[in-house]
């Protein structure tokens, strides 16, 4: 399997080191041979060579790999972040990764700050649509700079793009066995856009008899986000509204540095990342959280049908979770680095003996 990796900015080179790190230890333990090749392109990349991504960038990694990891990207240097405008929201749109997939999982109820949660309270998984809403860079500014600037920033919503969010959500419900799927919109003041969520969502949801249909307004949805999280098995919204709840969803399950996400056109090559940003004043001082990346990478083997092996890093991860074998910012003592080899060293001693592994 070819996999690219883009380490990034800041943090994002550290964090994915250990994630590629989590990864090789995989595949010594199952077997398997993971042809991986680091490409350049960041903010040094662009700062030295003024491209953000060869004109053959987007076709090359669409073509020539099985998936892509990506690391943070962000730099001061660089005030209007072109190259992760390019790098990150680019090979979204030109893949067609339709799908942002982000679970949220406590691994620890101390991590949780609500009070009196369990692990079985937060365990839910977000899906935003990932090529349309707002993101799609429709509108202008008018006057800029001036008392009279007009500033116009429009919504895109398609059938296409909505109904086919809103149908891998049931979709995963039903194959994973989650029971309840809510969709999250602000139709009561954004009415045109979002009666077609309302319309898609009432031709989806019989079509899954098995599975309990939702319908909440995205603040009533945050709302009962923070008052009960376990009333929710999978939720679904737009591109924007999506961005912002699943980032109240990584505070739920203990902070950015946990969070991991896919972007996924199924049975295409997909990207994945960790969602903490790339930090610039704590890069190379071996600080920060690599398990948001390695869980990343967790999710990549698994859309790539690696499933053992993902559970395999996922199960080393809770394991230096709930021991406090981890950085500080989730109650350990570890550095970065120090991380990412104690739970590569899990997936080692824990993973099944080579020799009654086929090859991958």
């Amino acid at each position: 399997m070819r996999i690219a990796v883009i380490p990034g900015d800041g943090i994002g080179i550290e964090t994915t080191a250990e994630a590629v790190e989590a990864v090789r230890a995989v595949g010594d333990v199952f077997g398997h041979r993971f042809d991986i090749e680091k490409l350049p392109w960041s903010a040094d990349h662009f700062l030295r060579t003024g491209i953000t991504m060869p004109p053959n960038g987007y076709a090359m990694l669409r073509d020539d790999f099985d998936a892509i990891f990506i690391g943070a990207l962000g730099d001061p240097r660089v005030p209007d972040n072109r190259h992760a405008r390019d790098i990150l929201l680019g090979i979204r749109f030109e893949l067609d990764l339709y799908v942002n997939y982000r679970p949220v999982k406590l691994l620890d109820a101390r991590l949780c700050p609500l009070k009196d949660r369990s692990v079985a309270d937060v365990n839910f998984v977000v899906f935003r649509e990932n090529t349309e809403g707002l993101y799609v860079g429709i509108g202008g500014r008018f006057k800029a700079g001036t008392n009279d600037e007009v500033s116009i920033q429009e919504e895109l919503n398609t059938y296409k793009g909505v109904h086919r969010i809103v149908k891998h959500a049931f979709e995963f419900a039903k194959a994973t066995g989650r029971r309840r799927v809510c969709m999250a919109d602000k139709s009561n003041a954004m009415t045109q856009g979002h009666a077609l969520w309302q319309r898609v969502l009432k031709e989806v949801a019989p079509q899954y008899p098995g599975v309990e249909a939702r319908h909440l307004y995205i603040d009533a949805l945050v709302l009962l986000m923070v008052q009960n999280p376990a009333q929710f098995d999978v939720i679904v919204t737009n591109n924007l509204f999506g961005d912002i709840i699943t980032d109240l969803g990584a505070a739920l399950q203990g902070g950015l540095g946990l969070a991991a996400s896919g972007n996924l056109h199924p049975g295409r090559t997909s990207m994945f990342e960790p969602v903490h940003g790339s930090a610039p004043p704590l890069a190379g001082k071996n600080v920060a959280n690599p398990i948001g990346a390695i869980l990343s990478a967790a999710l990549m083997l698994e859309s790539l049908g690696l499933k053992q092996e993902a559970a395999a890093i996922e199960a080393a991860v809770q394991d230096a979770v709930v021991t406090g074998n981890g950085t500080k910012e989730i109650g350990g003592s570890l550095g970065t680095r120090e991380t990412g080899d104690y739970i590569a060293s899990h997936v080692r001693k824990s993973g099944p003996d080579r020799a009654d592994v086929a090859s991958g």
